[in-house]
């Protein structure tokens, strides 16, 4: 529908959104509340089921729930647009994001892909003598950081203060303003701190991610430290650190999937596409209307914010049976890489926002990288088959009760303490 000659009807969308409609099941507090950082399911499923494009005024969003509905947006790019992390911070002209440049995509599979095992059997090495340890901090989280340094080639030295500056980049783009003050505090801390290495590494070049961002030619000029920061900024991270502690979470309080893994081996990959779609570390997506568009029997006006919900969508009964349920063998869930509305072979997958939106080339592409969803899924097996080879009798240390949680609204939803005991394998 388009706008009137003086602007968009601003008054009237929200009138039309006003009148007559009743959301006596649901409040909007309930998306704000303790409860939803530590369990959102109730909330959300909620809103699926009553009112599937809600909007949330305290919040200024349309919360959109189910699974073909937010499919639809996320891939609907003449209609809806994402927003940098630049954009959130407010730095929009600071640095170029590089990530989309073939050589970088190249460099960073073949590093993932070459290191993911060797950089597993290191972690898991450091802790099997102990006989146990705590997966989601030793394993996941630790996992995921050495693994981006690898791929970088940083001094084994520096990965501590590399690892707490990137942290709290990544976790300053959203609402909360001391965090985005500190991450803003850190991005120029990398900059200063990647300076003297680019420039080291065009002088003597090597086969790691800064060289060959480094050796890129550019329109505008080589590229810089801004650069490089940034295009670190705007990768995903979450998606490896937190699949990898739901994955291990989800087997180890359900230990008939996880004796149904370790009988066979070819069911970790089903495990952690079931896990992403069962408890998806990244939440939702943010997503804004480029011009006023009727859906959903609501009239959004331009530059809307839609917060498109995966935990929601990914437990939509309309798409999966016994959503709820955990199950590694399940049969409704699409084994292959998500294309166009995330079905293939006529079933869903689960939907996987952190790693962007599905990819518009074949599964095995002759002449680039294979996708970031594809990619981190095979990081995040080869991680979990290191840890099964390595280990036997793992299971969750007597007394705990782990959950998952998000430390602030908007962040990954993931196991932050995951202790467990277990033999070392012969």
């Amino acid at each position: 529908m388009s706008s009137t000659s003086t602007g968009f009807r601003t008054y009237e969308v929200y009138q039309r959104m006003r009148v007559g409609e009743s959301t006596a099941k649901f409040s909007p507090r309930h998306l704000t509340s303790p409860d939803f950082l530590v369990d959102p399911y109730p909330a959300i499923t909620t809103l699926r089921e009553h009112y599937p494009c809600y909007r949330d005024w305290p919040g200024n969003a349309f919360w959109i729930t189910r699974y073909d509905d937010v499919t639809s947006v996320f891939v609907d790019d003449a209609n809806y647009e994402g927003r940098s992390k630049r954009w959130f911070y407010g730095i929009e002209s600071f640095g170029r994001d590089l990530g989309d440049e073939l050589p970088v995509l190249t460099c960073r599979a073949a590093h993932l892909d070459a290191n993911a095992r060797p950089v597993a059997d290191t972690v898991v090495g450091e802790f099997l003598a102990e006989g146990a340890t705590d997966l989601a901090t030793e394993f996941a989280a630790r996992f995921a950081m050495e693994l981006l340094a690898r791929v970088l080639d940083l001094p084994a030295a520096d990965l501590a203060r590399f690892t707490e500056r990137y942290l709290r980049m990544q976790r300053g783009w959203l609402w909360e303003p001391r965090a985005q003050r500190d991450g803003r505090a850190a991005i120029d801390e990398l900059v200063d701190y990647f300076a003297p290495i680019l420039a080291a590494r065009r002088h003597e070049p090597g086969d790691d991610l800064i060289s060959v961002i480094g050796a890129l030619e550019l329109p505008g000029g080589p590229a810089t430290a801004d650069d490089l920061v940034i295009t670190l900024l705007e990768q995903d991270h979450e998606t490896l650190h937190g699949s990898l502690a739901n994955l291990w979470f989800l087997l180890l309080t359900h230990p008939d999937q996880l004796v149904t893994v370790v009988g066979d081996r070819r069911r970790v990959k089903l495990a952690w596409l079931e896990a992403m779609r069962h408890s998806p570390p990244v939440l939702a997506a943010r997503c804004f209307a480029r011009h006023e568009v009727e859906r959903f029997g609501r009239l959004i006006p331009e530059g809307a914010l839609l917060i498109c919900s995966a935990a929601a969508a990914n437990r939509d009964p309309r798409a999966f049976d016994a959503p709820d349920e955990f199950n590694v063998a399940r049969k409704d869930l699409c084994a292959r890489e998500p294309r166009g509305h995330y079905r293939a072979d006529g079933l869903p997958t689960g939907i996987s926002f952190g790693t962007g939106k599905p990819s518009r080339f074949p599964a095995l592409p002759e002449d680039r990288p294979r996708s970031a969803y594809a990619i981190t899924r095979d990081t995040a097996v080869a991680a979990s088959n290191a840890l099964l080879d390595a280990v036997v009798g793992l299971r969750l240390s007597p007394g705990t009760t782990p959950q998952l949680r998000s430390l602030r609204l908007g962040e990954m939803r993931t196991c932050w303490q995951l202790p467990v005991h277990f033999t070392a394998s012969s």
